[in-house]
């Protein structure tokens, strides 16, 4: 595949019916127009690759616009939609769920919509799950609370099974939240459903609390978890400075990227030290860890320190490799690792307090807040009329602050870090005044 074209979407077919939504294709009439399948945006808005591209006489990479199609590819009156959560809890599933029941039922008409219980076990029917009826009347509430109102599972089932249970049902849209792994799967489906020649359209909808997906600006849930992990933070800070050499250490999710650590600690400029996994550091040593602690006790008299939970994996010797049922590997517990050498490097030197805070289940458990709550619901909407004009095996995201659809195999290639040479890693050293050459 060119470069040009790496993010066509894969269609079912040729769009044989008129959208039921009265919409607009004229300029100024002050209603919304249908989103044209020609229209794409620039993917790199950098003036390099501009004039990279003026000099090859080259057209710019770009991504196809999200948005509702005025050439449909489904019946809506005869259409059966599915929706399933996978994965990790995060704020904001349930407002995703909501979107798309409400968008299909009252934008297209859909009369049924099927639930997946607990994730991909659903569709296996030797799990026993039975499938639910969603309704606008069962899900009108559920925005306001956090979890998955489906449930959830870790774990992929046999595609073939999974692709006949669809097919015993009749479902001609499977919308998928979920992370790197569900959306693996939604691929797999996809390529399942092709070889079958069936019209089955699958869509993502990116679901990772760590923000940790390629490509895409953010993913639904991860600024609510900043944001209340925030107050944590504040609390922990308060705790420090209430002893003498006290020290907090606070430990949030971020298995293989720091965004949330990173970015809590920007939202509550209080902490001192963030450790992340993009960053290898030393313990001990003149430029390690626990020197620097050490310097900032004596100059200030109490720390914060902020670590994701996949930071510091490399200071566990012989530690033998676990995976979930996800295949993500299992962290050792660096929250309590630090705890304990930071104990026995002042034991007998220096008194300290020190105090541990794991918050990571409250905060992913959290109902979205307003900002998420706005992202959730754009990006269901934006989903259904992808799955209606017949789009399959692609995710709706934003990209660059525009709504796009993009191929699932190019945002499933490598997982967001945070890139320590970047302006947002910088920001964090100069908020918590740790030395930029820790780690």
């Amino acid at each position: 595949m060119s470069n040009t074209n790496r993010f066509n979407i894969e269609s079912l077919g040729a769009s044989g019916y008129k959208s039921p939504l009265q919409l607009s294709t004229v300029k100024g009439d002050h209603i919304f127009n249908f989103v044209s399948e020609t229209d794409r945006l620039v993917f790199d808005l950098s003036m390099d690759y501009y004039n990279q591209c003026l000099n090859d006489g080259e057209e710019p990479v770009c991504m196809e616009k999200a948005g509702p199609r005025q050439d449909i590819f489904f019946d809506t009156k005869n259409t059966t939609a599915a929706i399933v959560t996978c994965g990790g809890l995060c704020p904001g599933i349930n407002n995703v769920i909501r979107g798309l029941v409400m968008a299909l039922h009252y934008f297209y008409g859909v009369k049924k919509i099927i639930g997946i219980p607990y994730g991909y076990e659903g569709l296996n029917p030797e799990k026993g799950h039975e499938l639910i009826e969603l309704t606008p009347e069962k899900v009108k509430d559920i925005h306001q609370f956090g979890g998955t109102f489906l449930g959830s599972s870790r774990g992929a089932q046999d595609v073939s099974v999974m692709v006949d249970t669809l097919q015993d049902n009749m479902v001609d849209m499977l919308f998928a939240i979920g992370g790197d792994g569900t959306l693996k799967g939604v691929n797999a489906l996809g390529d399942e459903i092709s070889k079958r020649n069936a019209n089955i359209s699958v869509v993502g909808i990116p679901k990772t609390i760590d923000n940790d997906i390629d490509l895409i600006d953010e993913s639904f849930g991860f600024e609510t978890a900043f944001d209340v992990a925030s107050p944590i933070l504040r609390d922990a800070h308060n705790e420090a400075t209430g002893a003498y050499n006290g020290i907090s250490i606070i430990k949030l999710m971020g298995r293989d990227s720091g965004f949330i650590a990173a970015s809590a600690s920007l939202a509550m400029p209080v902490v001192n030290f963030v450790l992340i996994p993009e960053m290898d550091f030393a313990l001990d040593g003149e430029g390690g860890f626990l020197k620097v602690l050490e310097e900032r006790l004596s100059q200030k008299k109490h720390a914060v320190i902020v670590v994701a939970e996949g930071a510091g994996q490399q200071l566990f010797k012989d530690k033998k490799v676990v995976t979930d049922a996800s295949g993500n590997v299992q962290h050792q517990d660096i929250g309590v690792f630090l705890k304990e050498k930071i104990s026995e490097h002042f034991k007998g030197k220096t008194p300290v307090t020190i105090k541990y805070i794991d918050p990571s289940y409250i905060i992913r458990c959290a109902p979205a807040n307003s900002r998420d709550s706005v992202y959730c619901s754009r990006l269901a909407y934006h989903a259904v009329h992808g799955a209606m004009a017949g789009k399959t095996k692609c995710v709706v995201s934003k990209v660059n602050n525009r709504y796009v659809y993009v191929p699932i195999s190019e945002v499933t290639k490598k997982r967001k870090k945070i890139d320590l040479e970047e302006e947002f890693w910088f920001s964090v050293l100069q908020s918590t005044g740790q030395p930029f050459s820790l780690g």
